[in-house]
């Protein structure tokens, strides 16, 4: 069986310690490749290499750093359904979505390859006499990336192309239940001519990954997954003195308002509740709708819809292509399942029971059917907690006031939006909302890669985003010059605060 391995130096090599865990396809339950497993030492190696590579790379002009990523895009482009048949077999994911997902990486990519224009800094002449400032925004070193398996070529897009246009070099720890895309992307980054060692992928156990956010050669580390996580690395790596932007769970909700056009709503709730099994962090899991009147039209619209899901394996194409797939993982299958559970047990009306599919040929995979649940309260597990699967709530709010303040009232602020046809409400909404991303009849308000990307509260730690404006701020530093040339004037000394008049 074929190995995936660590990319490091700028060629692929296998842990010394012979071990290896089995990577496995979601939609057959059957392993696939096994995945190589390094040790603490060759971690504290990887960071050696990025280390070692900074010196130059960060002298490398910004022009060139740019060209490099628009090779690296071409590549991508010319490799796209390579990297989707990764996707795929080891995410589960259906096609179409592996290529979205990839589309959207790559709209990162092409951000960053304006990189010159990014770094120019600012320049003000003449603030004083004779002097001129302007501003540097210098990369920091190496930096670190730690991804979740619900995307796993986009999230990493979302990080190390602008950490390397910045001028940084890169170690990322892709997740084990689908790591070859990451690697298939370094070999890709060595072909479009980025030196050995600026990027690197290294394959551990997560005791071992601490090490991408204690050692003080990183200087930066960015992480997306569950909130517990994402707090742990947030206050570990900071008090190593590290810049940190740690991403956590979600619970994204919609307001549905009795004037929302029904049709186009109802069909934006399903792909946004439904797509990729729901195993995203911008999945709409939670729709409030205003009025029993529009609650009871919404479960009407939406109960067949979630009947007839067509659910199967992710690798059909065209016309036979899957709705749905498959949840990533065996133990993930058995966590939605008894959230299902719960939520029955809790006196949630089960409308649609995604329990026991059957998908005839793949009876080991790992599906999981469209779930619909009526009447959820806020006092119910299935409405707290993140479930990241495909299993929607409606709740009943009587007014817009009483469903903004349910919305406000979650721990978790990644994304929300609102389905109405005024235009008042839904300005209302945006403004008053306290999530970072905001959808006016979108569904899934993903910013696109020229703005950044980040929620509030308790699913983000850390003051700024990933890609966009506040990406290229997190990968650099900004110093200051005060400069004045000697000209033949008479100076003296002064010992109050400079004025430079």
């Amino acid at each position: 069986m074929n190995i995936t391995g660590n990319f490091i130096g700028g060629k692929t090599s296998f842990s010394a310690s012979n071990e290896t865990i089995p990577v496995y396809d979601p939609a057959t339950g059957k392993p696939v490749r096994e995945l190589t497993q390094s040790t603490a030492a060759e971690v504290a190696k990887t960071i050696e290499v990025a280390h070692n590579a900074f010196d130059e790379w960060s002298r490398t002009s910004p022009l060139r750093r740019a060209r490099i990523m628009f090779n690296f895009k071409a590549l991508m482009e010319q490799h796209r359904e390579e990297l989707a048949e990764l996707i795929v077999s080891e995410h589960g994911k259906v096609w179409s979505d592996a290529l979205g997902e990839l589309t959207r990486g790559l709209e990162v990519v092409e951000f960053a390859c304006g990189i010159p224009h990014l770094i120019k800094g600012e320049n003000s002449a003449d603030v004083g006499t004779g002097v001129d400032s302007y501003s540097l925004m210098q990369p920091l070193g190496v930096v670190a990336g730690i991804t979740p398996f619900n995307f796993p070529a986009m999230v990493p897009l979302w990080m190390f192309p602008i950490a390397l246009a910045c001028g940084n070099t890169f170690v990322l720890k892709p997740p084990a239940l689908d790591p070859s895309a990451s690697v298939r992307m370094a070999e890709l980054l060595t072909e479009a001519g980025l030196p050995d060692g600026v990027f690197n992928v290294i394959h551990c156990s997560n005791q071992d990954a601490e090490q991408l956010y204690t050692d003080p050669r990183v200087q930066a580390v960015s992480f997306v997954g569950s909130s517990g996580v994402a707090e742990h690395i947030y206050k570990t790596a900071s008090a190593h003195g590290k810049r940190v932007q740690a991403f956590g769970a979600a619970k994204n909700h919609a307001i549905v308002m009795p004037d929302a056009d029904l049709d186009a709503t109802v069909n934006a709730i399903m792909g946004g509740a439904f797509g990729s099994a729901g195993e995203r962090c911008m999945a709409l899991p939670v729709v409030v709708a205003v009025g029993d009147d529009t609650a009871d039209k919404l479960i009407a619209a939406l109960t067949p819809l979630v009947k007839a899901l067509r659910v199967g394996p992710g690798i059909r194409k065209g016309k036979d292509e899957n709705e749905m797939g498959p949840v990533v993982s065996a133990a993930h299958q058995k966590k939605v399942l008894g959230y299902i559970d719960k939520g029955e047990q809790e006196g949630a009306k089960l409308v649609v029971d995604g329990r026991n599919i059957d998908v005839p040929g793949y009876a080991e995979g790992y599906y999981v059917g469209g779930t619909l649940f009526d009447n959820v309260t806020s006092d119910m597990v299935i409405w707290r907690e993140e479930i990241f699967g495909p299993v929607l709530s409606i709740m009943r709010a009587p007014d817009y006031k009483s469903a903004l303040q349910l919305v406000n009232s979650h721990e978790f602020g990644n994304g929300s939006a609102i389905f109405t046809s005024n235009g008042h409400t839904g300005r209302d909404f945006v403004r008053e909302v306290q999530a970072g991303m905001v959808g006016v009849n979108v569904p899934v308000p993903v910013p696109m890669a020229f703005h950044s990307f980040g929620g509030w509260k308790r699913s983000v730690f850390g003051a700024l985003n990933v890609h966009g404006p506040d990406g290229v701020r997190f990968y650099t530093r900004m110093k200051t010059a005060t400069v004045r040339w000697p000209s033949g004037q008479k100076t003296v000394s002064e010992f109050s605060m400079p004025t430079l008049g």
